[in-house]
């Protein structure tokens, strides 16, 4: 029988809790949801208000994986949801604005992505960021080389930078802007993604074509674009082990030597917020955002 729990007042099933969603740890869904309930915190500030697409793998990562973007079959009344304009038409998507949505999502066994402008103000983003992607031999090591040139080349703009890792084989870099059009926003990535691979053109690429990525680390610009996404802050993903797309200080990105230093799973996380803090609640105030060179800000509704 599938128990039943309360969540602020919310009746939830949450089921097959014992079934393990990463072999090779044996990590559980029950421990999947544990996490995310005590993560919550810090999770849910960086996904109110943005319209989320799941990347779902409901077997584990070696089962079925995929996107849903619409809000799905089954999905209970009070859980928030938004019209969002799409290239297919407009589409109805999940907001997670509260630990009841939260866990109800996390029992859908999925990844978190969040675009880079919340519902309120479509396709107008506050955040850039910036998608480091190393391409073998290369590996986190050089995404962090490449992430500090970024961030002293935003910070000459400016624009403070903070870092965490994909969960994956990456970095990402993010930082908080005054409302900007997300085609101005993407612009200006793109011109500091080419910036970078003059300054670095042995370790630095700007595109996307797979011949030239080996041992290079691929700067992603184009997730500014308002129809893309990026994995959210504090994520698991569907990896063969439950890591987790975990915030960083900027020490622990410059004394990178091996990518076992910047790799945190789940059971990792509890204990870094607790000497740390939210690192990237930064991103949260908009008193802290920067503002592009040349762009237009955008007043907010």
């Amino acid at each position: 029988m599938t128990p039943i729990t309360e969540v602020e007042g919310r009746r939830l099933a949450l089921s097959n809790l014992e079934k393990v969603l990463y072999p090779a740890t044996g990590f559980t869904k029950g421990e999947v949801l544990h996490y995310y309930a005590t993560i919550a915190d810090h999770l849910l500030p960086h996904l109110r208000d943005r319209p989320v697409s799941f990347l779902r793998y409901p077997d584990g990562p070696d089962g079925q994986v995929f996107f849903a973007k619409n809000v799905p079959p089954g999905t209970p009344d009070w859980v928030g949801t938004a019209e969002v304009e799409r290239v297919e038409g407009p589409t109805r998507m999940v907001l997670v604005q509260d630990l009841a949505s939260l866990m109800w999502a996390a029992n859908l066994v999925t990844e978190f992505h969040t675009p880079q402008w919340v519902v309120q103000d479509p396709g107008v983003a506050d955040r850039i960021v910036f998608d480091l992607d190393p391409g073998a031999p290369a590996t986190v090591v050089e995404c962090c080389e490449v992430a500090v040139w970024l961030r002293e080349r935003l910070a000459a703009d400016g624009i403070q930078a903070w870092a965490k890792t994909s969960g994956s084989k990456g970095l990402h870099l993010l930082a908080a802007v005054r409302p900007t059009p997300s085609d101005q926003v993407s612009e200006y990535a793109k011109g500091l993604a080419v910036a970078a691979e003059r300054a670095m053109p042995r370790l630095v690429l700007h595109r996307m074509t797979r011949s030239l990525r080996p041992g290079k680390v691929f700067v992603d610009w184009s997730q500014n674009a308002a129809r893309k996404t990026t994995a959210t802050p504090y994520t698991l993903r569907a990896r063969p082990e439950p890591t987790v797309s975990a915030p960083v200080t900027w020490s622990e990105v410059e004394e990178c030597g091996a990518p076992a230093q910047l790799t945190f799973q789940a059971t990792d996380i509890a204990p870094r917020v607790q000497d740390y803090g939210d690192l990237l609640a930064p991103l949260l105030d908009p008193s802290g955002a920067g503002s592009l060179p040349g762009s237009l800000p955008v007043s907010p509704p």
